[in-house]
């Protein structure tokens, strides 16, 4: 019996020490259709020293994103950091983000984006590549609620866009 739980301790700190050791990289993109107001409302979490890292292979300089001594130069790298790299199609016509606010929930950077004038969604084509130049393995996670329809879709380096039909 000591044998038994001393085997199964050994696992169990072998797979914390390599859970340790590599790293998960995911985004998650909330896109809420509020008809109401004919406006789609986006909301990214993103880790937040993966994007200073990202920008910072971009523009070759230090970013802080997330602290006190933020820039306001750096807050408008990552604006369009994510507007170059996270694209939105409402029924086959693309539109631009207009960025909100953003906020910061522990290690997570929270940015608000909203798209105004969208009278109806049939569908929806998003492209997500953030920050897939930073690290390949990074999966983003988008999440919709369009008319109280809810899907999803998992968005990698090798497949960085995606349909949905409401």
């Amino acid at each position: 019996m000591k044998k038994i739980g001393f085997a199964l301790a050994f696992v169990v700190v072998l797979l914390l020490s390599s859970a340790w050791t590599h790293k998960f990289y995911v985004g998650i993109f909330q896109v809420n259709y509020a008809s109401e107001k004919k406006m789609l409302q986006i909301t990214t979490r993103i880790f937040v020293d993966d994007l200073n890292n990202a920008l910072e292979k971009k523009h070759k300089k230090k970013f802080f994103i997330g602290e006190k001594n933020v820039a306001e130069a750096d807050v408008a790298s990552m604006k369009k950091y994510i507007a170059d790299n996270f694209r939105v199609a409402v029924n086959g016509q693309p539109l631009a983000l207009d960025f909100r606010s953003y906020e910061m929930e522990n290690n997570v950077v929270i940015c608000y984006f909203r798209i105004t004038d969208v009278v109806s969604v049939k569908t929806l084509d998003i492209t997500n590549k953030v920050l897939f130049d930073f690290v390949t393995e990074q999966q983003n996670i988008i999440q919709t609620n369009i008319n109280g329809s809810k899907q999803n879709l998992l968005l990698t380096i090798d497949e960085p866009s995606g349909k949905l039909t409401f």
